[in-house]
Parts: structure tokens; C-alpha cells; sequence
């Protein structure tokens, strides 16, 4: 496929159709901020390996700098913006638990942190401390020493209102 080639590109992106032309070999995090504004996908290491890019495709976490835009054509993603009930005023439980437990500092990791920690939960949603620290690991966080990202994901759990997003 070359680099310059334009497709049609259909997506649901936080529960809302999204359709728009784009070079094929376009990265997700691109069309993402820079195309759609969703600026709480960051950009750090582009190699895959922070997860600061980190997106929900199909439910499952993925590095939206290593996808291009053919691969993730007609997916269903989930950024940051589109965790939080539609309410605005309200917070996802997980994303609460991080302010409660202070898991962040400077907070350029959060997003994709907070997002791991959605499909941790819905998977295991009493995770132990050895499913958390292997669901965060391909997570890196340059301030903290992690102490209060586990504590909010063990809070999170605790929370009955942890729930798949409803569409």
C-alpha cells in the first residue's frame, strides 16, 4: 500500500460515526488529535512501547501510534474523552479513583493508564496485585513510583459502578 494513497475511512470513535478521507498509512494518534481534536491520546515514545497512545480498539488496548489508518478502518474506538458517562460533570469510577489515590503527577500517562486499567477490570474485576502490575506493564509512568496508579486500580475495582461503556 503506498503511503500516499487516500481511502474513505469509517470508524466509530466514542460511540459516534466518524467518516473522513485519509492517507491510508496515516497513524491512528495522528487522525486522532490532530484530525478529530482528541487530544488526550498523547504522543510520546511512537515506537509502542509507553503507552501513552493508548486507545481502546474493540475493547481491547492497543498503541494507536503503531496502527495506520487502513488497519483500524471500520473498528470501534475509545479515547479518554469517550470513558466518562455522556454527563460531563460526571467521572468514570476509574477515572475518579485516580484523583482519589493520586495516580498521577504530571499526568501525560493517565489517559492510556486509565484506559488499561478499564479492560484490566472488565476482564478481572477483583484483580490481584500480580494481574495488576502485568496489565500495567506496557504502561510507563516517568514520575511516580506506581504506588498510587495500583492503589486507584485496586480502588476501582472496589467500586460497584466499574461497568463496561454503555452505548
Amino acid at each position: 500500500m503506498m503511503g500516499n494513497e487516500m481511502i474513505e475511512w469509517s470508524c466509530t470513535i466514542n460511540g459516534s460515526n466518524v467518516q473522513l478521507t485519509v492517507p491510508a498509512t496515516e497513524r491512528l494518534v495522528t487522525i486522532l488529535r490532530d484530525r478529530l481534536q482528541l487530544t488526550g491520546t498523547k504522543i510520546a515514545c511512537e515506537i509502542g512501547r509507553c503507552g501513552a497512545c493508548m486507545v481502546l480498539m474493540n475493547d481491547e488496548p492497543v498503541n494507536s501510534c503503531l496502527l495506520m489508518a487502513y488497519q483500524c478502518d471500520h473498528q470501534q474506538i475509545v479515547t479518554i474523552e469517550g470513558l466518562a458517562p455522556s454527563n460531563d460533570d460526571e467521572l468514570h469510577p476509574i477515572q475518579q479513583a485516580f484523583i482519589d489515590e493520586g495516580g498521577f503527577q504530571c499526568g501525560y500517562c493517565t489517559p492510556g493508564m486509565i484506559l488499561t486499567t478499564k479492560t484490566l477490570l472488565d476482564a478481572h474485576p477483583e484483580p490481584s496485585l500480580e494481574q495488576i502490575e502485568k496489565a500495567l506493564c506496557g504502561n510507563l509512568c516517568r514520575c511516580t513510583g506506581y504506588g498510587g496508579i495500583v492503589r486507584a486500580v485496586q480502588q476501582a475495582a472496589c467500586t460497584s459502578a466499574v461497568k463496561p461503556v454503555q452505548e
